[in-house]
């Protein structure tokens, strides 16, 4: 990566300043961030394999012993940079949410957003393409549990509280998970497509129906399954 490019992903620690934290604790933050902001950056281009420590510090200007000051090594690194993308993603989709009162333009909101994200080159990269072999298939589902699943679950009961269903939070959960799996699997799909959003607009467009078929269930006062069996 170029010097002029590198420069401009690296903080200057004069400029930040957190009330009642000491200028070697601002240092170090700064330290943090910087390693963080060119890690995502090489990570992305070039991947995690591709990617060494050396060019990691001296992107950020540090030494390795400031890296392991802050990082037990690469795949901690990956895993800060992977919950920042996360996070970003998450926060994304929330303010898509925000202030949709009806249930279904939420959910068609929510959607949206995800769609969008997933054909941001870092998250296809970091989280899609690279997460799941890094950080190993468990602990890649908790970190995305950790932010995605919350929307997810957000979007799951607006959408049943526009029925008349009373479901308990195991049921709840339940669809949540369903539809969880589902929006992964859609998020897999756009991003590794040769047309990111032509396929983004397949999935909009499926998803889109079975909502209706959900809206229709809710218009018409359909009761959803109980789930038990009528022996039990």
């Amino acid at each position: 990566m170029p010097k002029s490019t590198v420069s401009k992903l690296v903080p200057k620690v004069p400029g930040v300043s957190v009330p009642g934290a000491s200028r070697r604790q601002q240092y170090s933050a700064s330290t943090k961030r910087a390693l963080v902001d060119v890690a995502e950056s090489l990570f992305t281009e070039h991947g995690y394999a591709a990617t060494s420590l050396d060019a990691i510090v001296a992107g950020a200007r540090v030494t390795k012993g400031a890296l392991y000051h802050h990082f037990s090594g690469k795949q901690a690194l990956f895993e800060a940079v992977f919950e920042r993308v996360e996070t970003d993603a998450s926060r994304a989709i929330q303010k898509a949410l925000r202030g949709k009162k009806d249930p279904w333009e939420k959910a068609l909101a929510g959607l949206r957003a995800f769609l969008t994200v997933v054909q941001e080159p870092r998250y296809r990269r970091v989280v899609i393409q690279e997460g799941p072999s890094v950080l190993g298939y468990e602990r890649y589902r908790e970190q995305e549990e950790r932010s995605t699943f919350a929307n997810v679950l957000e979007i799951v009961r607006s959408v049943i509280s526009a029925g008349t269903w009373e479901l308990d939070e195991d049921m709840l959960q339940t669809f949540s998970r369903i539809f969880f799996g589902a929006m992964s699997s859609a998020g897999e799909t756009v991003s590794s497509a040769e047309d990111p959003i032509a396929a983004a607009e397949r999935v909009e467009t499926a998803i889109t129906f079975i909502l209706q078929g959900f809206q229709a269930l809710a218009d018409a006062g359909v009761e959803l399954p109980s789930g038990r069996s009528e022996s039990s």
